[in-house]
This record gives structure tokens, C-alpha cells and sequence, in this order.
């Protein structure tokens, strides 16, 4: 079969900061990656999200050699800020009216649905920690459960925005001698002038408003954790042990909903790990394990694992759209994903 016979589905990973899309040939190869920015139509807009997808389309096609005005078997989209039927709908039309020679089908789905349709293919909870946060169960009946994902301002616990944000926030209270702190915060000052490029907190107000970025506060996570893990600071060790908390509830909030096969498999409940806060598992683990010890065995999880993804949600995006027409694109799940972490819990 040569290659203009093969069919082409393609998938997008698209986050908050940036997005990743793959060109998949019928028989299962790769035959192109092309990457992008942030494709949340709630903060870029329907429009722009559009061009974004576009453009990324453009180019993975073009990087496999596949003419520009060949449509897509089926292109799936795992996108952050995905999750609402309205959006979803506004995607699928946009594409079709504006975007006639990018896609035959359309499939549209959260960020939490690619990942797990990467790694595992009969069930899980996909949790997401990055800029933002999510977690997802999806049962083997593809019945599908949510807690969390609802933004900064309500939610995003565990993000590394609610982390910094956190460690911010509880530096300010001390400051203000609002909310007593028993740690020194000295060293989130520090982070907070060096990172921001300030010499004191009234600075801080133009990041904060005029020139708020979600993206640009969430960056400061990434220090926060360089200096836990290197000078074991107090404050920073207790925000992310607070953060590992938080994302273990998350699991523990969807016990109920779980189908009980997904927990009865070797290594138990498989959760798939999203997102660079997940970099700083030794900074989460003694918070993470404390919850799903107390909590897991009460509704029958015994077990839990953790994985963590080599290749991008972006291939079970594309999968996703093959199944929605009716096609299993060949996938190798074992090669998608790596155990980080397994314990037994009763």
C-alpha cells in the first residue's frame, strides 16, 4: 500500500500553554508531529483556537508529505477547556464551515480523555497537574465521571498556579499578619522578587492585574520546587505536601462512581499522571499516599499506580476520533506509558 492510500487521523493535546498534535496513517505508524500554543478557547477565543488548529493541521501535513487539501479521515481533539457540549459543538461546526479540507470527522473531548486513551485502553483515571488541573475516571462503559478542572478562579488545586499562588498568598497573610504562618517565608520572598523580577510585594499588583498571565504565575511553581528539593525549605516542602493531598482526594472523590473491573486488575487502579507538576512526585508523595492509605481502602481500592506517559495525549486523541467512525487504530499501549509508582493499600 503506498502512502497515498493509507488514511490519516490526527489527534491534538491541547493545554493551556501550549498544544501538541500527531498524523497517524491507518496502519498504526506516526507519520508526523507539529506543536503549537495554548488551544483552551476559553482564554484565546473560538476564532483564534481555530486558526491554532489549523495551522498545526498545515503542518503535520506537511511534514508527512500529505497534500494540504486531502481532509483527515477523523482529527481528535483532547483540549483543555474542552469538556462542555456547547464548546465542543462550536469547534466541530467552526471546522466544518471555515475549515473544509482540514477534516471528514470531528471529535471533540476534554484534556483528560487523549491521556487516557494513550496508555490505557479499558478504563482509568486520567489526573492532570499542570498549569491548570483536572482529574477524569472514565469506566470501561465509557460512562465518565469529572472532579476538579474548573479554573482558577474556582478550582485548579494541586496546579502549579495553586501552588504558587498558594505559597503567594500565605507569604502576603504573614506579612499582613492576617493569617499566621508557622513557617519562615523568607525563601518564597526571595522566589517571589527573583522570579518576578521585583523588589517587594506592591510590584507583584501588575502581575496580578494589568499584566496577569495564568501561565506567567504558574511558572513560578517551578522554582518553588527547585528550592524544596535542594534546600528542603519548610514553607515549600509543606505546598507541595498540601498539594499531594489535594490530588489524592481528587481520586478518593470519584471512588463512588468507579466501576469495580478497573480496580480488580493487576497493579489496581491505574492513574494516568499529566502535567510537569508531576515532575516533583518526591515533593507530592508523602501527602499523595497519606490520603489514598486513610481513604482508598473504604471504597475498595487496594491498590494503586501510577503512570506516566512517553508520548504525547495527542496519539489517544487520534484514537478516539478512529473509534467515534468506527475504527480501532492500532496502538501500542505498553509503549506509551511507564509505571512510576505502584502501593498497595490494604
Amino acid at each position: 500500500m503506498s502512502g497515498d492510500e493509507f488514511d490519516y487521523y490526527g489527534g491534538i493535546e491541547g493545554g493551556a500553554t501550549h498544544s501538541k498534535m500527531v498524523l497517524i496513517r491507518s496502519d498504526g505508524k506516526v507519520a508526523g508531529w507539529s506543536e503549537g500554543p495554548c488551544t483552551n478557547q476559553w482564554l484565546i477565543g473560538l476564532e483564534e483556537c481555530l486558526k491554532r488548529i489549523s495551522a498545526m493541521t498545515v503542518d503535520v501535513k506537511q511534514k508527512a508529505g500529505v497534500e494540504a487539501s486531502k481532509p483527515l479521515k477523523a482529527l481528535g481533539m483532547s483540549l483543555s477547556g474542552g469538556d462542555e457540549t456547547e464548546s465542543q459543538r462550536q469547534l466541530k461546526e467552526g471546522i466544518k464551515t471555515g475549515y473544509v479540507d482540514l477534516t471528514s470527522h470531528t471529535y471533540v473531548a476534554g484534556d483528560t480523555f487523549g491521556a487516557l486513551a494513550t496508555a490505557l485502553s479499558n478504563g482509568g483515571i486520567v489526573l492532570i497537574a499542570g498549569t491548570g488541573s483536572n482529574c477524569q475516571l472514565i469506566n470501561p462503559d465509557n460512562s465518565a465521571f469529572r472532579c476538579g478542572g474548573w479554573g482558577h478562579l474556582i478550582g485548579d488545586e494541586s496546579s502549579a498556579y495553586w501552588i504558587s499562588h498558594k505559597a503567594l498568598k500565605t507569604y502576603f497573610d504573614k506579612e499582613d499578619n492576617l493569617v499566621d504562618c508557622p513557617y519562615d517565608t523568607a525563601a518564597v520572598k526571595d522566589i517571589m522578587c527573583s522570579y518576578f523580577e521585583i523588589k517587594d510585594r506592591p510590584e507583584l499588583l501588575n502581575f496580578l492585574y494589568a499584566k496577569f498571565e495564568k501561565a506567567k504565575i504558574a511558572g513560578m511553581c517551578k522554582e518553588l520546587a527547585k528550592c524544596a528539593m535542594e534546600t528542603k525549605d519548610p514553607l515549600c516542602l509543606h505546598i507541595f505536601e498540601e498539594a499531594g493531598k489535594l490530588l489524592a482526594r481528587h481520586v478518593i472523590a470519584l471512588g463512588p462512581k468507579m466501576d469495580k473491573k478497573i480496580l480488580e486488575g493487576d497493579g489496581g487502579l491505574h492513574v494516568v499522571c499529566v502535567g510537569s507538576v508531576w515532575k516533583s512526585w518526591p515533593l507530592l508523595e508523602p501527602g499523595f499516599v497519606a490520603v489514598m492509605s486513610e481513604g482508598g481502602p473504604k471504597l475498595g481500592i487496594s491498590e494503586v499506580t501510577l503512570m506516566e506517559l512517553l508520548v504525547s495525549g495527542a496519539v489517544g486523541a487520534a484514537s478516539l476520533a478512529a473509534r467515534d467512525i468506527d475504527f480501532d487504530l492500532p496502538i501500542d499501549y505498553k509503549a506509551n506509558a511507564k509505571i512510576f509508582f505502584n502501593k498497595k493499600l490494604a
